[in-house]
This record gives C-alpha cells, structure tokens and sequence, in this order.
C-alpha cells in the first residue's frame, strides 16, 4: 500500500472511531435533568463543592467513566447506583448532553 493511501486509510478509522459514541443530546438532556441534575446541576454545572462539574468535560471521558462507575471498576457508591440504572443509550446521551454544555468557571476565595 502506498503512503498516501495508508493516510487516508488511516483518517477514515480515526473518523469512524471518533465518531462512534456519538450520543443523542436532547435524550441525555431527559436524562441529566431526571437523575443528574440533583447532584451535579440541570446543566452540568454542580452548585455543590464536593459534586464535579460535568459541563463542557470530554464527551469520551463521561462515557469511559460511567461505564467505570456501572462495572465497579469505578468505586463510588452514590454514582455506581445511578449508573446501574443507566442503560448503554443513556450513558452515551448523557454524555454527550454534558459534553455539550458550558462548562462554569468558579475562582475560589481563600
């Protein structure tokens, strides 16, 4: 195979691969106001100190740390509950509902 064609070869994997969590944003928004949004905001942007802002975060990592959270490789008693309910739809909805929204920058006094 030539150079060139090794390219966009690999161009076409990376698009497909980046693409394919791909989730429904007004979906994961049902989702994010019915059992996130107690926690961590209606929009992502937590009011709570000890809850993180989901906002404007990595659409791939929310994804990566759901999944954590529903196969107890993530240990977090309160989200592993929630995510156990989530089904594989929900999960990469919500993720990319949060992925994307605004994420809120907050200067803490000391």
């Amino acid at each position: 195979m030539t150079l060139t064609k090794s390219i966009i070869a690999g161009a076409l994997v990376y698009c497909v691969v980046s693409t394919g969590f791909a989730g429904d944003i007004e979906a994961g928004k049902q989702v994010a106001t019915t059992i996130c949004a107690a926690c961590h905001g209606a929009d992502g942007n937590s009011e709570l100190p000890a809850n993180p802002k989901l906002a404007g975060q990595y659409e791939s990592y929310l994804l990566q740390a759901l999944k954590d959270y529903r196969s107890g490789k993530r240990q977090n008693p309160i989200m592993s509950g929630f995510a156990a309910s989530l089904s594989d739809a929900d999960v990469e909805n919500v993720a990319a509902y949060f992925a994307a929204q605004s994420g809120v920058l907050q200067v803490l006094k000391r």
